[in-house]
């Protein structure tokens, strides 16, 4: 065992030192280690033993809500506060404060449905199912796929969705229990998936998962889930050389003479007491989180107000990746300006009244969402004449501000990329 923690340490270093000296060291200490291929090596997931994509156009799913109370399924699109459904996309929901979400993230999924969850003002459990076929003193990983489905707040910054999920025996003690942490805001339609492991006791059977959100709902902590799976997950067993057992002979002992003995009093038997199930608090651990390998291309077609007034680029600004907060302000007086964004031809924010407080909302910026395009569309022209506005940009210390002006023939468009 000593010698397996020496060549982890040691491959560690000649990955994070790679001199020429030191190449041909770990070469030579690497070729002749038995543990060295196996020091790092991370454990084989195996099939999937548990799936679940909540079903599609031809595979109705049931939803077990026995456990459920403070929510309730409902048939839609746009669920309201401590409400879920199943459903295969989003609709425009709540005037642009939810982007909509046009597929599920079953992959080859024919319009696959997904649980969409506006959550409860009281957190709580949304979800619950068995997972049977569980094996002792085995390790699994446990994924799911999640999606922030919140763009702006509507005149307030949107809570962060925060899930925690728990594995149970159906007696009640808690095996693991592990949380996503705060969702970062998806950029409309990047899917994450979230993993953790843990390891079966000695003894069990059938396990419940159990799913509940962590905050309050209100404005934000709307999200989607999808794809559930549980995979086992083996360690390879590194080469050991077998040495030849060591045969003896018997020897034999003679046996001692037999003697009659009395027979046993008779001694009472003990009332049987029941055995105590003690109750271990398992720590809450945060999952790690991966995004899709490669998103799949989706149309988007462009909106009638952008196909039916000019869109002249006022302003090309790079910022380094990061998460980029976004803040509107009508600028000057006071006059009743109200304006619909638009993102990457997405409907990101609808007819937002402008004044002093801020209209807020966030995206990312990375190697999976490097281009960004912001057009401001006017909805009116106030009482004072054109729609004029504030934009301040904000990432990583870095400010920006946008004036713009609009009007009911000429929109505004704010192109954004990523600082290489």
């Amino acid at each position: 065992m000593k010698n397996r923690f020496i060549t982890a340490y040691v491959g560690k270093l000649c990955f994070e030192y790679r001199t020429g000296a030191t190449v041909f060291l770990c070469f030579l200490f690497l070729s002749f280690n038995p543990f060295a291929l196996f020091a790092q090596a991370e454990c084989i997931l195996q099939h999937s033993m548990l799936k679940i994509d909540f079903g599609n156009r031809n595979k109705q799913f049931e939803l077990n809500t026995s456990l459920v109370k403070n929510y309730n399924l409902i048939d839609g699109y746009c669920p309201q506060d401590g409400n879920y459904a199943i459903v295969p996309a989003t609709r425009d929901c709540f005037n642009g404060h939810w982007f909509s979400v046009n597929q599920d993230h079953t992959p080859g999924d024919i319009e696959g449905n997904m649980l969409l969850v506006n959550a409860s003002y009281e957190p709580g459990l949304f979800y619950s199912t068995a997972l049977k076929g569980v094996l002792p003193n085995t390790t699994y990983e446990f994924g799911a796929w999640m999606l922030n489905v919140c763009w702006a707040g509507n005149n307030c910054t949107p809570i962060r969705p925060n899930v925690r999920f728990i594995i149970k025996t159906v007696d009640g003690q808690e095996l693991a229990k592990f949380s996503t942490g705060e969702m970062p805001p998806s950029g409309g339609g990047a899917w994450l998936q979230y993993t953790a492991r843990f390891t079966t006791p000695a003894s069990t059977g059938i396990l419940l998962l159990l799913v509940e959100t962590k905050g309050p709902g209100g404005c934000g902590n709307d999200f989607a889930l999808d794809d559930i799976t549980l995979q086992e997950c083996k360690v390879p067993i590194p080469p050991t050389k077998e040495k030849p057992p060591i045969v003896k002979s018997p020897v034999r002992k003679p046996l001692p003479p037999v003697q009659k003995q009395p027979p046993p009093a008779a001694v009472p038997v003990p009332k049987q007491i029941p055995p105590t199930v003690s109750r271990v608090s398992i720590k809450d651990t945060l999952m790690t989180n991966k995004p899709a390998p490669s998103a799949r291309p989706a149309f988007v077609p462009v909106p009638a107000p952008l196909l039916s007034r000019s869109n002249p680029v006022i302003k090309r600004i790079e910022f380094p990746a990061g998460e980029l907060v976004i803040d509107l302000y009508d600028n000057g007086e006071i006059d009743g300006d109200t304006v619909t964004i638009y993102h990457n031809n997405v409907l990101l924010v609808s007819r937002a009244a402008l004044s002093a407080k801020s209209v807020s909302f966030r995206i990312p910026i990375n190697a999976d969402h490097p281009h960004h395009e912001l057009v401001m569309v006017a909805n009116n022209l106030g009482s004072i004449p054109p729609n004029t506005s504030l934009m301040v940009l904000t990432a990583k210390n870095r400010r920006h501000e946008v004036f713009i002006s609009s009007s009911e023939q000429k929109n505004a468009k704010i192109v954004i990329d990523l600082k290489e």
